[in-house]
């Protein structure tokens, strides 16, 4: 990690459209190259005009379509994630640091450098149709966003749906997207068989903090009607009042939840901002650049919700922190989730309908076999 006067010599690289104002280092190399300033303000003028940072697309060649986890801090075993790095360029992104594991830093590089799987769907109906494969709710979106800008041309995630459709397959969706919407015949269908719950990202009503925290999301109001037409279309919609950041969006806690319970919404799910690996640095940095009178008092807050530190990594503490001010927020998102009526036990999705389709394809178990 840099020092404080390292910091203050390294010019932004914030760029309009993009959310990271820096491109740290892979945590994995031995070797860093950092800009050097030789005298001659060279390395002002070289970072005075920078140019628009196009997105690029990479075949991802992955073997399979589930991601599996045990933790004990989420409410499902397996995802499926599309993409890998998201164009929402969201700065408080969590997964972020995981771009690290291809080789690219997780800041700029992790909203513009994508790696995408072409065969997912593919991919997926192969586990699918293992021998034993039980069924349980399959997350989508859990790293990074299925209907970031790239899914409107690509349509990895709709394929993906139309499996989990095809099986009956149950399956849980997390976006900031309007994109969600295109795809409402599939989760209709779905929906009629309590197979699907969508939740929609809201993290601010205010359409200015929106656009500098997720340049490239939806707006507010956009994610609002998309719960509306959720709910009018009978798909079971919920809010993902997420992350909320003290000192930042904190305070619009409540009017989230007002507004997302106006639109129709039946749920609500709530995360304190999370700031693993490179990331504490790199919020930092966006908070320096975009607001400095205040973030000194943010970085206080967050603090104060973890021990004294910008980061928790143990479970059963890194969604909602600890100590008073974590405490006050988990209150104030019962007592508006009670009052608004979004406290309600879900019901659960429906696991018992799974099934391979008769559609004339062998079994994995039956092409095993035709080898002997």
């Amino acid at each position: 990690m840099r020092d404080a006067e390292d910091r203050g010599n390294m010019p932004s690289l914030a760029r309009k459209g993009r959310g990271a104002v820096t491109n740290p280092p892979v945590r994995f190399e031995s070797q860093v190259i950092s800009p050097f300033d030789d005298g001659w303000d060279t390395l002002a003028a070289e970072f005075g005009e920078l140019p628009k940072l196009a997105t690029t697309l990479t075949r991802d060649s992955s073997k399979s379509a589930i991601s599996w986890n045990s933790s004990p801090d989420i409410g499902f075993d397996r995802a499926v994630n599309p993409y890998r790095g998201c164009e929402h360029g969201c700065i408080y992104c969590y997964a972020r640091p995981t771009h690290a594991y291809l080789g690219y830093s997780p800041g700029l590089d992790f909203e513009t450098k994508l790696i995408f799987k072409p065969d997912v769907a593919d991919l997926l109906e192969k586990e699918l149709r293992k021998p034993g494969y039980v069924a349980r709710t399959m997350a989508l979106g859990s790293n990074t966003d299925p209907y970031q800008p790239v899914e409107r041309t690509l349509k990895l995630t709709r394929s993906v749906l139309q499996v989990l459709d095809r099986y009956n397959h149950p399956v849980g969706i997390v976006t900031k997207s309007a994109g969600v919407l295109r795809d409402l015949d599939v989760l209709t269908s779905m929906a009629a068989r309590r197979l699907v719950r969508v939740y929609v990202s809201v993290t601010t009503l205010d359409p200015a903090l929106a656009r500098c925290m997720e340049p490239r999301a939806a707006t507010p109001e956009r994610r609002l009607h998309a719960i509306a037409e959720l709910t009018r279309a009978g798909v079971p919609a919920g809010v993902m009042v997420a992350p909320m950041i003290p000192g930042l969006n904190d305070a619009e806690m409540e009017k989230i939840v007002e507004a997302a319970a106006r639109s129709g919404a039946r749920h609500a799910g709530y995360v304190l901002l999370r700031l693993p690996h490179e990331l504490r640095q790199m919020f930092e940095d966006w908070l320096a650049t975009h607001f400095p009178e205040r973030a000194k008092h943010v970085l206080s807050l967050i603090r104060e919700t973890r021990a004294g530190a910008l980061s928790d990594a143990r479970f059963h503490h890194r969604f909602s922190g600890q100590g008073v001010y974590a405490d006050l927020l988990l209150r104030r998102f019962a007592r508006a989730t009670r009052q608004w009526g979004l406290d309600e036990v879900r019901e659960g999705l429906d696991c018992g309908k799974f099934a391979v389709p008769d559609d004339g394809r062998p079994k994995i178990s039956e092409t095993q076999m035709s080898l002997f």
